[in-house]
């Protein structure tokens, strides 16, 4: 997936909002797709929303900004250029995010007198609420060794270097078995809204099923004679 309105900084506009939604929800049901892949067009990854539709109310914006605690495939983006207001929600939503050298990150909506209240959940999810909180209340602009630190990015890499850097994480996580994928995700989503107890039960249940599964059985297999396993859910 590429945002691709590099004449207006990858704005998120009601076009834009809506065709992303509408490839992730394909992509998640799509059997065939394990895995899904963000990157930009241009020199700014994502100037956030387009100001000259900011004013209108759009459910779409907080289906966007919700929909990494939805998917059931993992999202991985490769962020090059600043990435700003509404494009850290965005990123803060994959579940993957590899950052070219240089680039640059800020919430920057109190610069025009907005709190980003649409995207906060999911980026103090992601960050932690204080630190979320600082970052929104400044409006600074910070760069990709504090985006490591934050846990906002998780590796960066120099900006030759990003695009098979991200790919080869995509394609790693897709040869992984889809079931496993999709039991960690759910229960990664639900850990948020269940007790200790009920949790508990989840992991033992998604655990039981796995254990069951063929692949699973090759992967012991495979670790035991010393192979890389042949998954028969991607045979």
């Amino acid at each position: 997936m590429t945002l691709a309105r590099p004449e207006r900084a990858n704005a998120l506009n009601r076009e834009l909002c809506q065709a992303l939604l509408r490839v992730f929800h394909e992509a998640d049901e799509d059997a065939g797709t394990s895995c899904l892949l963000l990157d930009a067009e241009g020199k700014v990854f994502c100037s956030g929303l387009d100001l000259e539709e900011a004013a209108v109310m759009d459910p779409a914006h907080e289906r966007l900004f919700s929909v990494g605690a939805r998917m059931s495939k993992p999202i991985v983006a490769a962020v090059k250029g600043p990435v700003l207001a509404g494009g850290i929600g965005l990123i803060a939503n994959c579940h993957c995010v590899v950052a070219a050298m240089g680039s640059s990150f800020g919430l920057t909506e109190m610069r025009i007198g907005m709190f980003p209240l649409i995207l906060f959940r999911a980026v103090a999810q992601a960050i932690g609420e204080r630190r979320a909180l600082e970052i929104a209340l400044t409006g600074r602009v910070f760069q990709t060794d504090e985006a490591l630190r934050l846990g906002l990015i998780h590796a960066v890499a120099p900006e030759m270097e990003l695009d098979d850097r991200a790919s080869a994480i995509a394609e790693q996580i897709a040869g992984f078995p889809p079931q496993a994928i999709r039991s960690g995700m759910i229960f990664a989503h639900q850990l948020r809204t269940l007790d200790d107890s009920a949790a508990g039960q989840v992991a033992m249940q998604l655990r039981a099923e796995l254990l069951e599964s063929p692949d699973y059985a090759e992967g012991v297999a495979a670790l035991k004679e010393k192979r890389r396993p042949v998954w028969p859910s991607l045979s």
